[in-house]
């Protein structure tokens, strides 16, 4: 059927063509029709394809995607094991002997300025990082520019490892801190593009499952180091770092690029190729990378016909701009539900009473929950539990035991131990519901909240805004911890909780359900100001809506998709 209609269109052009009622313009006009009703025709069957897919025919289709993906991701691993480091370090005694001051006490602690300053470095490298990352990647593509980012990470790890004071530890964050923000947002970007809608939520959240493997090495590493008593007891973690990169790299450029990122550039017959070695299309006969790059064209088409332009600029016009807003907030939620305090765990820990082996253990319990997290939200996310319902009933769970935390700093004195290891065990469950929630579920959401056009650069602005969030935390919570400072320990929980409460009504109001769509029907959605509440009740049907066939015909011009008829 397929050929006969082939043939049919092309003796209807020939037809036209020899008509001479007809002028050039409207053979134009014909001939561009017809390229978007194939393009159109191809797209709707592979969205059709992708939305009856179930999880297990994802995983056969696309195991390549899925390797590929993790090893990407993998570079978040490096930013979890350095961020656990510094916040970390300021429990550890050589640390504090080598850049920290004596106090009246006699106990060596690194300044609250101090430990705001380094634990901040690190955050306005990545805020440089995020807005390099906006313009590089979408100019040069993932690949490349992941490859240049580990490259700087070799040469800039050697001022941690030889740092002789604080300044120097603090030059080291910011400019470690560049290519670290490059990776948190592009490792998201590249998960959602290279997989299909059921694998979606999966491959974007393995992205938090990074950052609790970094996490739970730079724990283990320091407490193999308690026991030394000299300069390579922090030195050593700090060399580690060196491992990663170079593995990376070599792995990272034998990579496909994401087919999205070449339709945008119009690079079709490269996309379908990309496709290709993304899949293995042995195990699944539906699969057609004909189809799937046509899906691709039209959505980008639909995006190029309600999005203007393609900068920073125009995240905040129309109703992109909404779209904005939910990235930032979804992550800045992050840091204001708690996680900034969850951050200092092993410091909060030492200071409620616990002696620094203990205060680890707890730590290391917690990175492990982190992990275990991630599995836990992917195994609700397969009995049908939505990113909205998720993420919103974890704010509340998260909020109840920020103000237990607090309540806990009414303990007496003479109970402070037992206090302690309550203040542990229920930093425990709140990192566990954390990660079965709010951690790992923001990482979906923001990739898929956001338009592929504009996919980049407003992940970049929602990374932004939680950086600036964890600036302004990073800055409260070591006063609020510090026995040198404002030392609240424990009543700390009862400012979190406030915080979080609010997050509570934002995400009730304001947070849609996008599990299931494709990103051409979060589009249309999105065009029509469809309220968050009725998001997952609302339907779309992508392909009544008209496309410039113009646009379309451009990208149908550039690829070998028109030459072959659909069998």
């Amino acid at each position: 059927m397929a050929s006969a209609k082939g043939a049919g269109d092309i003796t209807s052009a020939m037809q036209a063509r020899a008509d001479p009622a007809l002028d050039e313009k409207d053979l134009d006009q014909v001939s561009h029709r017809k390229a978007a009703d194939q393009i159109i025709h191809r797209a709707k069957t592979a969205a059709e394809n992708e939305r009856t897919m179930t999880l297990m025919q994802g995983i056969k289709l696309y195991p390549k995607a899925i390797a590929w993906s993790v090893l990407i991701s993998t570079c978040i691993v490096m930013e979890g094991y350095d961020v656990c480091l510094i916040n970390n370090f300021y429990a550890f005694p050589q640390f504090n002997r080598k850049y920290g001051v004596q106090l009246p006490s006699g106990e060596w602690q690194v300044p609250a300025a101090w430990q705001a300053g380094l634990s901040n470095g690190a955050n306005v490298g990545e805020l440089i990082g995020l807005l390099i990352n906006g313009w590089v990647s979408e100019r040069f593509g993932y690949r490349y520019t992941v490859i240049g980012c580990l490259g700087l990470i070799i040469a800039w790890t050697s001022l941690f490892f030889t740092a002789q004071n604080v300044q120097t530890l603090l030059a080291a964050e910011i400019l470690c801190g560049i290519p670290w923000g490059v990776f948190q947002t592009l490792c998201i970007t590249y998960a959602s593009e290279v997989c299909p809608v059921a694998m979606r939520g999966y491959l974007t959240t393995y992205v938090n499952f990074c950052w609790g493997v970094g996490q739970e090495i730079g724990i283990g590493v320091i407490m193999s180091m308690l026991k030394r008593d000299d300069e390579w007891s922090y030195r050593i973690p700090y060399a580690l770092q060196w491992m990663w990169p170079v593995p990376l790299m070599i792995g990272i450029y034998f990579a496909p690029e994401s087919p999205w990122w070449l339709v945008r550039k119009g690079k079709l017959d490269e996309a379908k190729q990309s496709l290709l070695r993304l899949t293995s299309t042995d195990r699944e006969t539906d699969f057609n990378a004909d189809d799937t790059v046509a899906m691709m064209v039209h959505t980008t088409a639909l995006e190029e016909k309600t999005t203007s332009g393609a900068s920073y600029w125009d995240c905040f016009k129309g109703h992109d701009l909404r779209r904005t807003e939910i990235v930032c907030m979804v992550w800045a939620i992050q840091n204001l539900s708690g996680n900034s305090f969850s951050n200092y765990s092993t410091y909060f820990l030492t200071q409620a009473g616990l002696d620094p082996t203990s205060a680890y253990g707890f730590a290391l319990g917690q990175y492990g929950m982190n992990m275990v997290g991630v599995f836990g939200a992917w195994f609700l996310m397969t009995l049908g539990i939505g990113r909205r319902s998720l993420y919103l009933y974890g704010l509340c769970g998260l909020c109840s035991m920020l103000f237990i935390l607090g309540f806990l700093g009414l303990v007496p004195a003479e109970h402070r131990r037992e206090s302690s290891i309550a203040t542990g065990s229920i930093m425990l469950g709140w990192a566990l519901t954390y990660q079965l929630t709010v951690g790992t579920v923001c990482y979906s959401l923001v990739s898929e909240i956001s338009t592929r056009r504009l996919q980049i650069k407003t992940v970049v602005l929602g990374r932004m805004l939680y950086i600036i969030v964890g600036i302004i935390c990073s800055v409260l919570t070591p006063y609020m911890l510090n026995p040198g400072a404002w030392n609240w320990s424990n009543f700390t929980g009862f400012f979190w909780g406030g915080v979080c409460f609010l997050c509570i009504i934002y995400t009730y109001f304001r947070v849609p359900e996008p599990a299931g769509r494709s990103f051409a029907e979060l589009d249309l959605l999105f065009e029509r100001g469809v309220s968050a509440r009725q998001f997952a009740k609302t339907e779309a049907d992508v392909f009544g809506e008209d496309v410039a066939s113009g646009v379309l015909d451009n990208y149908h011009k550039r690829s070998s998709i028109s030459h072959v008829e659909k069998p």
